[in-house]
């Protein structure tokens, strides 16, 4: 009778687990669709082919129950604003709500939000969102990705606002958004395939909950915070109890005439049963320039890496989290205040965040953690010169270049890919010379960038650009000066380079460029692992 019970027991322990895996794939699998859906329908190469772009599932209270592989600073950041986001507003079916503030919500104002709530039997059961980088988003640069020093330079400013409100279009909120926008039609499309996107979230997900009942899925969903919390604590708790420090550092703000360089992030890492704070006390205050932080995007940072040190299995909720405390000191750079400007802290800053936080585990588990990878997402933004109109000839682009991964204890770091916060893919050759007056000259990997050791660093790559009318470029870079670091006697990777027509540029820097000019960008390589042995 006992071996029956138990095995009775087994069964159903075995088909509670089994559903509880189902749902989660099935919540994924939603969120997959979302993205497919918004890469079929988006009108820009940025979106159509970089994949810049996010999808996510949020409960009732803006907790996160799902997400896509897309891109770790824009999932991160959502999951860490959400819950603020959904309780400024009342909600009703149909409603789509857009925002960018980086201050209420979002990460850099390229980067819009655009959330749907869900409801089924006139309940509120949770949430679809997506973030899609927008290469125009009204700065008067070029690629909207300026070297600015205020908020205002860099765009229109979208706080938590309904684009839609029972299904119909908000136009007194969408006429003055897209009215910014050089290329409106591009634009517009853009913002239609996020709607649909979000659009597609919604049935899904209504048809999961009718399927599983209100209950059940709210059951459900507390079995997978539950599960993924006791994940992230026990693979959290193999972090050796103690405080780990590191700095690292920035090479520089792009305002040389304010002496913003050398700028510090500070982590401390205290770790205790499986609990984990992380401080940055000691860090940079924010700067003139734009490579500060709001705190969503630092928050983003860390539960990546944080979340690099999971199962695979654990699951995209917010339960994993709950063992998580971050404290940053209010006017910091990774804590910044309204209105710094931002957008270089969402792909820079996030990115050496990372390194910071990598290195101080370094000290905690050195046998697990690997070098410094590029730490840059070396953003490229051009388009249209400055003296030129705003017509149907005009054009915005923004990309981000791979470089070279860090090694690790057991393996070589990867070459010419992107690391870390970003996991978009490089926009074709075929597509940037069909869509823009461009022409790519040399695109192939930087060899020898990689720092040398037992395990050897990840090569960078050279891509250049050789523009084929007058046009704006800025370009906002890191890792030109201090070259990304090394482990375990591992030697550092290569330092990136700019170059226009051979000459040398700075990392950050806003510049004209007329028709035949060369753009040559050489990203660096990530730093080795383990002191090299000799023959």
């Amino acid at each position: 009778m006992n071996a029956v019970s138990q095995g009775a027991g087994d069964h159903g322990g075995k088909s509670v687990a089994l559903a509880l895996a189902l749902f989660a794939t099935r919540m994924n699998a939603i969120c997959e669709e979302m993205g497919a859906t918004l890469r079929c329908a988006a009108f820009s190469p940025n979106i159509r082919d970089r994949l810049d772009y996010s999808c996510a599932l949020f409960d009732a209270q803006g907790h996160l129950c799902a997400q896509a592989a897309h891109i770790p600073v824009h999932l991160g950041s959502m999951a860490h604003a959400m819950t603020t986001v959904v309780h400024e507003l009342d909600w009703s079916q149909g409603d789509m709500v857009v925002f960018n503030d980086p201050y209420r919500g979002g990460t850099h104002l390229p980067d819009v939000t655009l959330v749907a709530p869900v409801f089924v039997d006139g309940k509120l059961v949770a949430f679809a969102a997506n973030r899609a980088h927008h290469a125009d988003i009204g700065a008067e640069s070029a690629g909207s990705m300026p070297v600015s020093r205020s908020l205002q330079e860099e765009g229109v400013v979208i706080p938590p606002c309904y684009w839609l409100k029972g299904g119909q279009p908000e136009m007194a909120v969408i006429e003055p958004i897209l009215s910014r926008m050089k290329l409106r039609s591009v634009s517009e499309g853009d913002f239609s395939a996020q709607i649909a996107a979000n659009r597609a979230g919604v049935g899904r997900l209504q048809a999961l909950v009718v399927q599983l009942g209100l209950e059940g899925f709210a059951m459900q969903l507390e079995a997978l915070n539950d599960y993924g919390r006791t994940l992230a604590t026990q693979a959290l708790a193999k972090i050796p109890d103690g405080e780990y420090c590191f700095r690292d550092v920035m090479d520089d703000d792009g305002q040389p005439d304010l002496g913003g360089q050398d700028l510090e992030i500070a982590v401390q890492v205290t770790a205790q049963g499986g609990r984990i704070r992380v401080g940055f006390d000691g860090t940079a205050p924010q700067v003139q320039g734009n490579i500060n932080c709001p705190l969503s995007v630092t928050a983003a940072a860390v539960h990546y890496v944080l979340r690099c040190l999971m199962p695979p299995q654990t699951p995209a909720c917010a339960g994993v989290f709950d063992c998580v405390e971050i404290d940053a000191p209010p006017g910091c750079l990774v804590n910044a205040r309204f209105p710094a400007a931002v957008a270089a802290g969402n792909v820079e800053t996030s990115s050496r965040i990372v390194d910071a936080l990598l290195g101080a585990l370094a000290i905690a588990m050195p046998n697990r953690i690997p070098a410094a990878s590029q730490g840059t997402m070396n953003n490229v933004a051009m388009g249209s010169a400055a003296s030129a109109a705003a017509t149907a000839q005009h054009w915005d682009y923004y990309e981000t270049i791979g470089g070279g991964m860090g090694a690790g204890p057991l393996a070589d770091g990867l070459s010419g890919v992107q690391t870390h916060m970003t996991n978009t893919l490089n926009t074709p050759v075929e597509v940037l010379e069909s869509c823009y007056p461009l022409r790519i000259e040399g695109y192939r990997l930087r060899h020898g960038s990689g720092g040398e050791g037992r395990q050897q660093g990840g090569d960078g790559v050279i891509r250049s650009f050789r523009f084929l009318a007058d046009a704006e470029v800025s370009l906002l870079t890191e890792r030109r000066r201090l070259a990304p670091w090394g482990l375990q006697g591992g030697a550092p990777g290569l330092a990136g380079e700019n170059c226009l027509n051979g000459e040398r540029l700075p990392a950050k820097i806003n510049r004209q460029v007329s028709a035949g000019d060369l753009l040559r960008i050489a990203t660096p390589g990530g730093g080795g692992w383990g002191a090299k042995t000799q023959n």
